[in-house]
């Protein structure tokens, strides 16, 4: 889903969005359930649910935010044609069906992909959702005015590439058909059998035509979902949702919409946020966050405490913090120096330093370890828990440097215990034993973002990171290593420059598959392939730990967002 820092946190921002803020990997919650959380009461209908978060819910447009799985706050608004099942752990990383009867149909080769609506679906005016609607919604994403959603559309449908919405081209996108109000045909460019997970995304959310606004939309969507917006103040830093009174459990299995309103407060420090849901005061019983975690401190002291460890969701997101080498930059294009330095680093120092085993665990794959995304265990330069010097000096010899070498690693000076100065210490730190010197270049976040972002300006040795826009390996894999995905004059996200033809080759035969769990043993074992060339070296997988209020209840936490789903908890 992009960097972590672009997506993941708008992801958990904005619906969990990347938005991955948000979260969501391997495992459920570990140290709660529904029991847990609320008892053993049975949720009910009423109250209010305040959501405390730090990012403002901006571009409250369905065009505009770019989520995983249609977000958190914003799937309680637009409902799409496919949905995640909100269910804990694993079971929460499949696609379902939402405004669709089903995931979708595709032709021979996934080029063609057919949707239907069921029947009784109503926005919060009570006036019918068509399948015109959806497509006029995805044409007004295109709109250069409307930018920021998911990249894919543009991409993947037949001709969209220079499409411009429909406020300038009035005839529309041709690649999209809907031959009556409850049929939608989707042509694409080549083979995507993972079309059913991107249908997930806010673009495919129905605007009737009627009442777009442009640009205002945002301030008062339709509402498909569950509730609709009463008000929106400062861009998403106030959000109040109320109950629309036309949206039927009967065509919606996956949101359970059990409190009457849903008040949510942004632009709170996180030590605020995180302080005001142990004390649960007021209405702060009956609050959650969807974009702040605890911190190392935080959770010490919360560990200590039986009840607010009780009130402790912890969760996963298909996300990866790592080692990047750019080849192209000596001595970086010599494989031995790169696998030198896998084998030097010391996990348990880097875990340490982004806040223990709580909230991180060591990686040696660049997929995260989830089934969905085809995960394959493998470690392919073994460094044991503290690093291998000596098996780390060897190479380096091979490599023509046998009195050690110095380098720079770039890394951000934002706080985010990712790409911060804290791991890039404990890299430092690390390497030193193997006779290698580490020189560290701190970057402001913007800059850090711009020079590891362009072809021109990437350094040869620095931390990067990557969260899923849904959890399968295509979105991982794909913008990291795929070949024509290198973007030269823009922002380009294959650090390793690798335009391997093998590689690519098996992109698009994986691409073919419909059948997801064989798409996924093919994910896995390309990832160990790709390994093998040593341009990364993964470091670990965060682990969300997040306060929710004493009274919520029934909380869900799936392995698609690794964060409290809003859809499932209920406040009485």
């Amino acid at each position: 889903m992009r960097q972590p820092s672009v997506i993941a946190r708008r992801v958990a921002a904005a619906s969990v969005s990347l938005v991955v803020a948000a979260g969501a990997a391997a495992c459920g919650p570990e140290d709660n359930d529904a029991k847990a959380a609320g008892g053993d009461s049975t949720p009910h209908k009423g109250g209010t649910l305040t959501v405390l978060n730090s990012s403002p819910q901006e571009d409250f447009d369905p065009a505009r935010l770019y989520t995983s799985g249609g977000g958190n706050v914003p799937s309680l608004v637009f409902r799409t044609l496919t949905t995640r099942n909100r269910e804990n752990g694993e079971a929460g990383a499949k696609v379902v069906p939402d405004l669709a009867t089903d995931t979708g149909r595709s032709n021979k080769d996934a080029t063609v992909w057919t949707y239907t609506l069921k029947e009784g679906l109503k926005y919060e005016d009570g006036t019918k959702i068509t399948s015109a609607d959806i497509k006029y919604g995805i044409e007004r994403s295109f709109a250069p005015e409307l930018s920021g959603g998911a990249p894919y559309l543009r991409d993947w449908l037949v001709g969209a590439a220079d499409y411009q919405g429909p406020y300038k081209d009035k005839k529309g996108l041709s690649a999209i058909e809907t031959p009556d109000e409850r049929t939608i045909v989707f042509h694409l460019n080549k083979p995507e059998g993972e079309f059913p997970y991107l249908a997930t995304q806010t673009q495919f959310t129905p605007v009737p035509k009627s009442k777009d606004t442009g640009t205002k939309y945002e301030e008062h969507p339709v509402s498909s979902g569950p509730y609709k917006v009463v008000s929106n103040e400062n861009d998403g830093e106030r959000l109040v949702l109320e109950r629309n009174t036309y949206w039927s459990a009967a065509t919606d299995a996956e949101r359970k919409a059990y409190p009457d309103k849903v008040d949510v407060r942004s632009g709170l420090d996180s030590s605020v946020i995180n302080q005001r849901l142990s004390s649960s005061q007021g209405a702060d019983a009956a609050a959650v966050t969807t974009d702040t975690n605890l911190g190392p401190a935080e959770l010490a002291k919360v560990t200590g405490d039986k009840d607010l460890a009780s009130r402790v969701g912890t969760g996963h997101f298909g996300y990866t913090n790592y080692i990047a080498f750019n080849p192209t930059i000596k001595p970086f294009d010599n494989v031995k120096v790169r696998q030198a330095i896998s084998y030097a680093i010391d996990r348990s120092s880097v875990v340490n330093a982004a806040g223990g085993s709580a909230l991180a665990e060591p990686a040696t794959t660049f997929l995260p370890n989830q089934k969905s995304f085809g995960y394959e265990p493998y470690d392919l330069f073994p460094a044991g828990k503290a690093g291998d010097a000596a098996k780390a000096k060897e190479l380096l010899a091979q490599a023509g440097y046998k009195n050690g070498l110095t380098v720079t690693l770039t890394h951000s000076n934002a706080k985010d215990f990712e790409t911060s100065p804290e791991i890039a210490t404990a890299i430092q730190d690390a390497l030193k034993k193997a006779g290698i010197t580490v020189k560290l270049q701190g970057l402001e976040e913007n800059d850090y973002s711009d020079k590891i972002h362009n072809v021109k300006t990437e350094p040869g040795f620095f931390l990067a990171h990557w969260g899923a826009d849904w959890p399968s390996g295509g979105p991982f894999l794909a913008p990291i290593f795929d070949g024509r995905q290198i973007v030269k004059d823009g922002a380009n996200f294959n650090t390793g420059l690798l335009d391997d033809k093998s590689v690519n080759a098996e992109i698009d035969a994986i691409n073919k598959l419909t059948d997801l769990a064989a798409a996924a043993e093919r994910w896995g074992a390309l990832d160990k392939k790709i390994g093998e060339q040593a341009l990364t070296v993964p470091l670990f997988h965060p682990v969300y730990k997040r306060l929710y209020g004493k009274d919520i209840k029934n909380v869900v936490i799936s392995d698609w967002t690794g964060v409290l789903d809003i859809s499932q908890v209920a406040v009485k």
